[in-house]
């Protein structure tokens, strides 16, 4: 059994306005899916990704504007990095980001990759590495702006905070399946540890970061954190073999959930780490044209009898 890459990372915003114009106007991502959290309608659910919605490229926010901001800390999923093509794409990032007042790094080497590290307005930590022109299998959007050679190619990675390496190390390779691939110090902090797991041969999109750092508070999730991280399934029958995976070693989990865009599964590695398993399909594309994705309120059928009542409680994104 292979998981096959990362899928979607799932955040917070409390701005859904301000989130709107960063990830659309600076970092030139496309909004595929305007739609509700399905757990809480009064909330925002907003899918940035590729010009097709591909599986692999969509950074998702739920919109809290009551919660306060994320205190960073240990057991917790802190950065998500963005692959690019090239030197001369890096370049590109980091002038555009200077011009859109944007605090970031310098150009650096992380983890064998030449990388560019910065942070949105809620400071949400996120990163851009050169994905050396590895295949891309989405379709960049040029529609903010941002040129076809420049543009975000979907994930690369995703780096979690762990108190304790040993406690969940077991997850990532004997239940997920995962590799060990190096073991390096924390860039920020040479005496903790930094692993790179990777899954279905690694590479771009099929990396998962892991720290150590066994003296840090624990985070507490609020805007500008990661809620959770969703990795790549190809089908029903794939989610249906690892639900029986997870019952079989008892690990607690929520059972399949129809989501209309993709089927969820979802279990905690930790008190603070969540993941989910998501299929590829159906896609973004099951109920608006692809020319049209993001243009209007989308609700899954469950929830469209409700439309009137949900619209009302929405606040406006511009």
């Amino acid at each position: 059994m292979q998981l096959h890459g990362l899928h979607h990372v799932t955040a917070v915003t409390g701005d859904a306005p301000g989130n709107l114009a960063f990830y659309t106007g600076v970092l030139g991502l496309r909004l595929v899916k305007k739609t509700v959290n399905q757990d809480d309608v009064s909330a925002y659910h907003l899918f940035y990704a590729d010009k097709l919605g591909s599986p692999g490229t969509d950074m998702t926010f739920f919109d809290w504007p009551r919660t306060g901001p994320d205190r960073r800390g240990t057991d917790s999923i802190i950065a998500t990095h963005f692959r690019v093509n090239g030197d001369a794409a890096l370049e590109y990032w980091v002038a555009r980001l200077g011009e859109a007042g944007v605090s970031h790094g310098p150009i650096e080497t992380l983890s064998g990759r030449a990388t560019l590290r910065f942070e949105d307005p809620e400071g949400q930590r996120l990163a851009l590495v050169d994905d050396g022109g590895e295949s891309f299998h989405g379709e960049v959007w040029t529609g903010s702006g941002v040129p076809s050679t420049f543009a975000l190619r979907g994930f690369h990675a995703v780096t979690l905070n762990v108190p304790r390496l040993d406690r969940v190390e077991p997850i990532f390779t004997d239940l997920l399946g995962f590799t060990a691939t190096d073991r390096r110090p924390n860039p920020d902090n040479p005496v903790e540890e930094l692993t790179v797991y990777t899954m279905n041969g690694g590479g771009p999109g099929r990396e998962v970061h892991v720290i150590a750092q066994p003296n840090a508070p624990r985070a507490w999730l609020g805007h500008g954190g990661v809620h959770h991280v969703a990795f790549r399934l190809r089908d029903d029958a794939e989610q249906q073999a690892w639900q029986s995976r997870l019952n079989e070693v008892g690990l607690p989990n929520s059972g399949i959930i129809d989501r209309f865009y993709f089927k969820s599964l979802y279990f905690r590695i930790s008190n603070g780490i969540l993941f989910e398993l998501a299929t590829d399909g159906p896609g973004f594309g099951a109920d608006e044209d692809i020319d049209r994705l993001g243009e209007r309120l989308a609700l899954p059928p469950f929830l469209e009898g409700r439309r009137a009542t949900i619209e009302a409680g929405l606040r406006p994104l511009d």
